[in-house]
């Protein structure tokens, strides 16, 4: 199974599309807290995220907590500050995706332990970053198609013409 990671995300709409794309691959999404909002049952219904049950979610205190419950991860970092763009990194199944906050990304310690497994998504130079979510399913797609697209169907029902 394919684990997203979220460090102390800020933006929900950003965690809920996330959490949309992580319904639909069947993919486990990792929230490292401080969050930015609201995830209570009360809250998840009043935003209308009616695919939220479908979500295998695992939230955490801190960091610390994450490593501890999570101990040697098969980690990759998303930075925009990665010596190598997610093209050269091999996705093995049970890999984790870590991903930092919408106005800091992830801690420059973090970057540092784990330089040679930092990855980014090339863009203009220019160009600050993506938004978090699109973020995501760029990478969370390029690790499941280099795993075969496991327990998704690759089979569309379109309607004949009369």
């Amino acid at each position: 199974m394919l684990n997203i990671v979220l460090v102390e995300p800020e933006i929900p709409m950003n965690t809920g599309n996330i959490a949309r794309t992580c319904a639909a691959t069947r993919s486990r999404l990792h929230l490292v807290k401080p969050l930015g909002f609201d995830i209570s049952d009360k809250a998840v219904k009043r935003a209308g995220l009616d695919y939220w049950p479908m979500v295998d979610l695992r939230v955490y205190e801190n960091l610390d907590h994450f490593f501890w419950e999570n101990p040697d991860p098969d980690l990759w970092l998303a930075t925009t500050k990665a010596p190598r763009d997610y093209t050269q990194a091999t996705f093995r199944p049970d890999c984790w995706l870590m991903f930092g906050k919408e106005t800091a990304g992830l801690p420059e310690d973090l970057r540092r332990t784990y330089y040679d497994r930092c990855i980014r998504i090339p863009m203009r130079p220019d160009a600050r970053s993506l938004n978090l979510a699109n973020s995501v399913a760029v990478l969370a797609y390029e690790a499941l198609r280099q795993q075969g697209f496991p327990g998704l169907s690759g089979v569309g029902s379109m309607a004949e013409k009369a």
